[in-house]
């Protein structure tokens, strides 16, 4: 297929050109001009064209749940998630039993293996148990567990190869001997949910973590006699993500960060709940009531819960609100986290030889059109 028409979102620029997909994959790239093709055509009527999107942190959409442990909830997800733009996500586990985080885990596992999602799962992120109850958030304090190697296999044994990010709190009695063990699994760690000191936090760094979970909640902030987790997260080369969605973080503070840190160490994620795409009412996040009102998602003491973002709105709501070029806001949704993930080999950029997923939209980013694998996916306006 040829996608003619289009301003291309690369890394550095937004030039405007045509695509070609072959075989699944991003077959051939024209800058300013549109080539001859005898094949299938889409006019892109200069729309953006931009890598899909990566949600690596998102618990749930559609009043579902990666905790459900159905396939029938991971597709739900997926097709409401596609909707925004999304080809590859993370379903990420809560701080539940044991019992209920390695059924979902092994629910994921089974997915992937038989590919029934429309879009991409890329793994698993697996938000606790291993984090601070003094930083608990909309995390269920029942169910905390020391960070040791052993309550990890306990959960993840036999799926390890599927977990991509582990959120724990490195200051934590055995979290340092949990860090450097998941680090030489390759599976990223990261900093989350935490009331480390500076020094503890950059331990933890010091021993393998690298990464941050939504970066300025639920982790110590930063005080200029006390840096706290959010001093050492910015001191530091790891990455971080953020939810922008107007209410977690003033958006300054992702201006802050992106100076500090750079946009090639900042991610965009959603960590949306199963009301996300709902109405407002009450739903269910890891066994506790959440209430939705107005865009925000809270238990019932008015602690945020995750949220209804969705990424195409996250991306409308920092060009509305910061001074960024488009292809730099890209980046935090795209490649960065690809690069979180180890896929940056194949996803996250528009360069020839890719994988083609793909999505177009226009000025106001309104998804118009989504490709997964090459494949133009119908219904996703």
């Amino acid at each position: 297929m040829l996608i003619k028409n289009v301003k291309i979102i690369f890394p550095d620029s937004i030039i405007p050109g045509s695509i070609i997909i072959q075989n699944n994959k991003i077959y051939k790239i024209f800058l300013n001009h549109t080539p001859k093709y005898d094949g299938d055509i889409l006019d892109g009527e200069n729309l953006y064209l931009s890598p899909g999107f990566i949600d690596i942190h998102i618990h749930g959409a559609y009043g579902c749940d990666t905790m459900d442990a159905t396939c029938e909830s991971l597709k739900k997800i997926s097709q409401a998630i596609l909707k925004h733009g999304v080809t590859s996500f993370l379903p990420t586990t809560m701080t539940c039993s044991k019992e209920d985080i390695r059924n979902a885990i092994k629910n994921v596992y089974l997915v992937m293996k038989e590919k029934s999602t429309v879009n991409n799962i890329l793994g698993v992120h697996l938000e606790g148990p291993f984090i601070n109850k003094n930083k608990i958030g909309a995390q269920n304090p029942n169910y905390l567990l020391e960070p040791s190697i052993d309550n990890f296999k306990d959960i993840a044994e036999d799926y390890e190869e599927i977990i991509k990010i582990v959120t724990l709190a490195p200051e934590i009695e055995g979290a340092q001997n949990l860090i450097q063990y998941l680090h030489k699994k390759n599976i990223v760690v990261s900093i989350g949910h935490t009331d480390a000191k500076y020094e503890e936090a950059m331990e933890g760094i010091k021993n393998g973590v690298s990464h941050a979970t939504h970066l300025f909640n639920a982790m110590t902030p930063f005080n200029h006699r006390d840096p706290g987790a959010v001093g050492a997260i910015l001191n530091s080369n790891i990455t971080a993500e953020c939810i922008l969605d107007g209410i977690h973080i003033h958006y300054a503070s992702l201006d802050i960060a992106l100076k500090i840190k750079s946009s090639d160490k900042i991610i965009l994620i959603t960590d949306a709940m199963s009301a996300c795409c709902m109405k407002d009412g009450k739903y269910s996040l890891g066994g506790q009531e959440v209430i939705v009102k107005d865009s925000a998602a809270r238990l019932n003491n008015g602690v945020l819960a995750g949220s209804v973002l969705t990424l195409d709105k996250a991306v409308r709501n920092v060009k509305n609100n910061l001074n960024i070029p488009l292809y730099e806001i890209i980046k935090l949704l795209t490649i960065n986290p690809s690069k979180v993930c180890g896929t940056d080999s194949t996803k996250g950029i528009i360069k020839e030889n890719y994988d083609a997923d793909l999505i177009l939209f226009d000025e106001d980013i309104n998804i118009k059109h989504v490709f997964v694998n090459g494949k133009k996916i119908e219904s996703t306006s």
